[in-house]
């Protein structure tokens, strides 16, 4: 488990363990002792930043979320066609995924037990709902196969792409810096090649 020397410790070492201990207990079985312990400081410090353990699930998930709808905000995911669109918001998503590998793994483990898993599932539909509609605008305009259900070929792109998270480490034989292992531009390219093989009219 990651611990966090005293003397560097900040809120962003301190969100960066609880994450790590979110993942490795669960949300429900990580207690403030847990993460006072696993941060190397005292309950009170924890305390003095934020008002409790769901206080930093938020903030971690919220991070994942954050970046995940600016891919939609970006110059790339808003022009061309809706095929061209949706290539670069797959694209993105799996760097992101890689980038922030954590936090999108906490994101995806939440299940609605609190307000704040509530509120990240109802985000998470939101995103989805919107790669959904560039889904369907593409199959619309003829670019990509119309005999798959858009909700059905949703959900296997979003399988596909989420499952990374169970095997990719960057600091292991998978990540840039392991040996004989995949990269993220190989992971990105990899999906991408995957996804739209199978999608693209005519395959």
């Amino acid at each position: 488990m990651t611990t966090a020397r005293r003397d560097t410790y900040t809120p962003e070492t301190l969100l960066s363990v609880a994450v790590q201990v979110f993942i490795e207990r669960g949300y429900d079985g990580t207690s403030m002792e847990h993460l006072s312990k696993a941060a190397g400081i005292s309950k009170s410090s924890i305390y003095h930043h934020v008002t409790g353990k769901e206080e930093l699930l938020r903030r971690a998930v919220s991070r994942a979320l954050d970046e995940l709808f600016g891919i939609l905000d970006e110059e790339h995911a808003r022009v061309g066609s809706a095929a061209e669109r949706l290539e670069y918001v797959v694209r993105r998503m799996v760097e992101v995924l890689m980038a922030e590998l954590p936090y999108v793994t906490l994101l995806l483990r939440v299940r609605g037990n609190t307000g704040t898993e509530r509120w990240a599932l109802e985000r998470r539909r939101e995103f989805d709902h919107r790669v959904a509609d560039l889904l369907k605008a593409a199959a619309a305009e003829g670019d990509v196969r119309a005999d798959v259900e858009v909700r059905l070929a949703t959900r296997l792109v979003f399988g596909m792409i989420n499952s990374i998270v169970e095997w990719y480490r960057p600091d292991g034989p998978d990540g840039p810096d392991g040996r004989g292992g995949a990269g993220e531009r190989e992971v990105v390219d990899a999906v991408a090649r995957l996804v739209f093989g199978g999608l693209r009219k005519g395959s």
